[in-house]
């Protein structure tokens, strides 16, 4: 069956015209449009016709346009362009994927889930309803809101200070972003993020850390998330520096291989006094989040998220994963099976 009103599209990496794996859930957060094209170069050519007359719809900001090919040379020698983009399918997966039999048009709304569809003569009604439709953050038509918790009291300013001065000793480094690598999750440099981190050795620390977590932070994510937290990935302390443009772009933190047994995602603040440096979470909106110091915003890790630059001064926070036995068991496989072993 296509996919109707109000259903998830699937999620997919693929090849563009310009880019060997764009990944496409990070297109949440705005309009999109697929338009899976017919096989039958005329009637491409008419759908192609179409596109390019509303092409001034699509600007990535508010919507993007994506463009299914069954046949490759239907798309000729066509660039990416700002806001839309071309995907060769011979295989034919994208297509599976969306259940897309016949060529079609299809609306998603910005948490990348279905509006609407048109026949691939018909995309008219489709095409004015987006043109007519509000910011994307208002798609809904009632405000929205992340699901997010924000947890206070979590660090008492002592623990805050030592966090940050065990980060000034060393400045810390840049570190990259996880990409999978055939059967492998890597570490690779990426502007998408510009920050820089300390991990926490000494064990008294962590031991006063995971205290605090048990006993503050894991009774509320159970109180409001139904999750019972009892493993803790990373002591990481990190710096976004107005003086390095810190950074970090829409992302999710459990889409690859060997992040996988990822539940959620904490961000403790450890100071003030910063501008910018919030958290956004496109796929609901323009709104903001920050917690208060030595407090924290706890979130899905499945969720699109960034954090934003960071305008004035500096913002240090402290940036741990949480899971449970269940995960423990997916990062154990994982491991068994890379060899790999924990940091």
């Amino acid at each position: 069956m296509p996919l109707s009103l109000g259903e998830p599209a699937p999620w997919f990496t693929a090849s563009t015209a310009s880019k060997p794996e764009f990944v496409f859930d990070s297109a949440a957060g705005r309009y999109v449009v697929m338009l899976f094209l017919p096989a039958e170069a005329p009637a491409a050519g008419a759908a192609l016709k179409v596109l390019a007359a509303h092409q001034r719809l699509f600007d990535d900001d508010r919507a993007s346009a994506f463009v299914v090919a069954p046949a490759p040379e239907l798309l000729g020698g066509l660039r990416d362009l700002r806001g839309l983009r071309w995907i060769p399918d011979a295989a034919r997966a994208v297509h599976k994927a969306f259940q897309a039999d016949a060529p079609h048009w299809l609306l998603l709304d910005p948490a990348l889930r279905v509006v609407d569809q048109a026949p691939i003569d018909s995309p008219e009604p489709l095409l004015e309803q987006l043109a007519a439709a509000g910011p994307p953050g208002a798609h809904a038509g009632v405000p929205l809101h992340a699901p997010v918790l924000i947890a206070p009291r979590i660090f008492e300013p002592a623990l805050c200070e030592r966090l940050m001065a065990l980060h000034g000793a060393s400045g810390g480094k840049f570190t990259g972003v996880m990409r999978d690598a055939g059967d492998r999750t890597v570490y690779v440099m990426d502007d998408l993020k510009k920050r820089r981190d300390v991990a926490v050795r000494d064990p008294d620390l962590i031991a006063a850390i995971r205290e605090r977590f048990e006993r503050r932070l894991f009774p509320f994510i159970a109180r409001a998330f139904g999750f019972e937290a009892t493993r803790i990935e990373r002591y990481l302390v990190s710096c976004y520096d107005e003086a390095d443009g810190g950074v970090f772009r829409p992302h999710r933190d459990n889409t690859t291989q060997g992040t996988a047994h990822r539940a959620f995602a904490c961000s403790i603040n450890l100071n003030d006094g910063f501008e910018g440096g919030d958290l956004r979470f496109p796929e609901f909106g323009s709104t903001t989040y920050r917690p208060p110091v030595g407090g924290a915003v706890v979130f899905g890790c499945g969720l699109l998220h960034e954090a934003l630059p960071v305008t004035r001064g500096r913002r240090y926070a402290f940036l741990p994963f949480l899971y449970n036995e269940a995960g423990a068991e997916i990062l154990a496989a994982y491991r068994a099976r890379t060899g790999e072993t924990s940091a």
